[in-house]
């Protein structure tokens, strides 16, 4: 029973959301910083360009994508009164997942390319 597509399914979608909730502390607090110490929100900032911080997020935009498409497959198989065929519906959702997750790990790759080149050749920026 627990190997079964709709058991895996729920554990994602659940995993997911259990992840979104414990990120949103940390987030009021790095928007407490933008209000009450922009230092420390800069050194914050710094801090979430490692490339470990980088893969934490592509992980988290995984998990938002999986719970939105978990909850939207429940959604169809409530209004719909689909019949208990849900694997194609499980599937997609992950594949979508990860296709989410992985165009944002690239493109924020190519984000973070183009702005260390923009630093070299202009280390000086005025704002």
């Amino acid at each position: 029973m627990r190997s079964h597509s709709s058991y895996v399914a729920f554990l994602i979608h659940r995993v997911s959301g259990l992840c979104l909730a414990l990120f949103i502390p940390v987030h009021l607090y790095v928007i407490s910083l933008l209000l009450n110490d922009p230092e420390r929100l800069d050194q914050f900032l710094t801090w979430t360009s490692t490339p470990l911080v980088k893969f934490s997020e592509c992980i988290l935009i995984f998990f938002a994508a999986a719970h939105l498409t978990g909850g939207v497959r429940i959604i169809v198989y409530e209004w719909f009164s689909a019949n208990s065929k849900q694997g194609p519906w499980i599937v997609a959702s992950i594949v979508l997942s990860f296709v989410v997750g992985v165009i944002f790990l690239i493109s924020s790759s190519l984000w973070i390319a183009n702005y260390k080149s923009i630093q070299l050749r202009n280390p000086n920026p005025m704002f």
